[in-house]
């Protein structure tokens, strides 16, 4: 009689067929269902609790989806869209989630019906050509000035962070930093150059824009100065202190003399160092490496502030913000080597020293100051301010909106469904569920809002068949179906499009999926 042949191990878990599809399925849809409630203007928030006790409030998709525990390989793929959608444009992140989640759910139905997942698979990637020609279908005309930027950054950040109470506040900080840092010929912008800071301590509307660099630094010595204006300012990259040699070597003192002459050479030196910095006209030191406390003493006695050891990342800012060149030597050096700032000042906040650097009106480093009274309002103020600062440098150098607040959803719903009827086959069959899945978004947008979902969607289907273009457009406690546009409610076109096409990716990956082997 023939053995049975055994390729996996024992221990092997091996999941196949529709048993297979519906676990991927049902996990997918769970990591959708988690975020759902967060999404839009009304959405709630989550509090996440980890093991060690730690608290973490915020209606943020990717932030949820990051703290959340999750270890079934298909929801993990859920995450990573949101995770590619927060990295790429910065917001968006739970519309993604959603739409991954309800494209599956809708593929399910299709799939138990025998309509085969390659054909499902193709329908989709179809409904997802038909859907960007929809959203490009739906820009808006105009240039994206700073007006356009500030709607743009209000809209992402309404219902995040602060409550709106801040919004205006916030946005306005937002886009003046990224029309400081934008490139004046392609409108690039460099998202390194801007940095965010934040401190408790006071409202969320006392956040400021420095046109420079903010840190959390004391000065190398008390006896420094701890305002400078007009400074001249030198970035190095090495230690400040009795240079050492490359090999160890001994020496033998055999009388007080050589050991007094000795200390008086390494006292000299450190003197030097501080007479070259002066010399060279330098008022303000920021070091990579560590400056040694007595040559701090004598950059405090020649009237220099000095910082020690502060970040590579926060060099690379000081040199950006001030023309500054970073030095590995302080020996010849040149004016030219030297940057200059407009104001520098240690000032006691939340107890702590926190340093302003701040440059010129041209200074292409800037630093969003961000408070809040507590640590979780700040946090979540920041994550607000994150996204914000995504879609305005989308938009900026896209140069591309789109009405905001579900609409262009519903138009996209509109075009695969009039759309649906030149596809062959049963990849109709999958347009029209991409249709459904889409119809998610404004349908959770109205339930979110305290709407009926089912005629919210009928009321929005009609506004846009009359007027094209219809959104749920949410100002304090009042809500109204009409166009977004008009209420100012936008988003950049790149959030859209990266959100149909990741979902679609991982959604169209998940569903060809139909055989599961874990090791255990």
């Amino acid at each position: 009689m023939q053995q049975p042949l055994y390729v996996l191990a024992e221990s092997t878990q091996r999941t196949s067929g529709a048993d297979a599809r519906r676990s991927n399925v049902a996990a997918g849809r769970a990591v959708a269902n988690a975020v759902r409630t967060t999404l839009g203007p009304r959405g709630m928030d989550k509090m996440l609790v980890d093991s060690s006790g730690g608290v973490v409030v915020t209606n943020d998709g990717a932030t949820i989806l990051k703290e959340m525990d999750i270890e079934h390989p298909a929801a993990q793929m859920l995450v990573e869209v949101a995770e590619s959608q927060e990295a790429e444009v910065g917001d968006g992140t739970t519309t993604a989630a959603v739409l991954a989640g309800e494209l599956l759910a809708r593929a399910e139905d299709l799939l138990d019906d025998d309509v085969h997942a390659t054909a499902v698979v193709e329908g989709y990637h179809e409904a997802l050509r038909l859907a960007l020609d929809a959203v490009d279908g739906m820009l808006v005309g105009g240039e994206v000035d700073r007006e356009a930027l500030l709607t743009v950054a209000e809209s992402a950040m309404t219902g995040k962070g602060t409550g709106d109470i801040a919004t205006g506040v916030l946005a306005g900080i937002v886009v003046d930093a990224v029309l400081q840092v934008a490139d004046d010929d392609d409108r690039r912008v460099n998202r390194d150059d801007i940095r965010v800071f934040t401190r408790t301590g006071a409202s969320a509307a006392a956040a400021e824009l420095v046109r420079g660099v903010v840190f959390e630094e004391e000065p190398a010595n008390d006896n420094m100065p701890r305002s400078v204006e007009e400074a001249t300012v030198a970035v190095l990259d090495t230690k400040l202190d009795v240079r050492s040699g490359e090999v160890d070597t001994e020496y033998t003192i055999t009388s007080v003399d050589q050991l007094d002459a000795a200390l008086s050479a390494e006292d000299a030196e450190r003197r030097t160092i501080a007479e070259t910095l002066s010399a060279a006209g330098v008022d303000v030191v920021f070091c990579s490496k560590k400056i040694s406390d007595p040559v701090a003493a004598y950059l405090a006695d020649a009237g220099i502030l000095a910082f020690s050891n502060v970040k590579a990342s926060e060099a690379r800012a000081f040199a950006r913000s001030t023309g500054a060149r970073r030095l590995g030597t302080i020996d010849d050096i040149e004016a030219s080597d030297l940057g200059t700032a407009a104001s520098i000042r240690v000032e006691k906040h939340a107890g702590d020293d926190v340093t302003f650097v701040e440059g010129n009106d041209d200074s292409r480093t800037v630093t969003l100051y961000v408070r809040g009274s507590t640590d979780h309002v700040v946090d979540e103020t920041e994550r607000a301010v994150d996204d914000a600062l995504g879609v305005v440098v989308a938009a900026h150098e896209d140069g591309e909106i789109v009405p905001g607040a579900g609409a262009v959803e519903v138009a996209i719903a509109d075009r695969l469904r009039s759309g649906a009827n030149a596809v062959t086959g049963r990849k109709a069959l999958a347009v029209e569920a991409f249709a459904d899945a889409v119809d998610a978004v404004p349908r959770t947008l109205a339930e979110n809002a305290g709407l009926d979902p089912i005629d919210a969607l009928v009321d929005l289907r009609a506004h846009h068949d009359s007027e094209g273009v219809a959104g749920i457009v949410i100002d304090g406690p009042s809500v109204a179906i009409t166009d977004p546009r008009d209420e100012h409610v936008v988003d950049p076109v790149a959030v859209k499009r990266e959100a149909l096409e990741s979902a679609t990716e991982a959604a169209t990956m998940i569903l060809r999926i139909d055989d599961v082997i874990a090791a255990n």
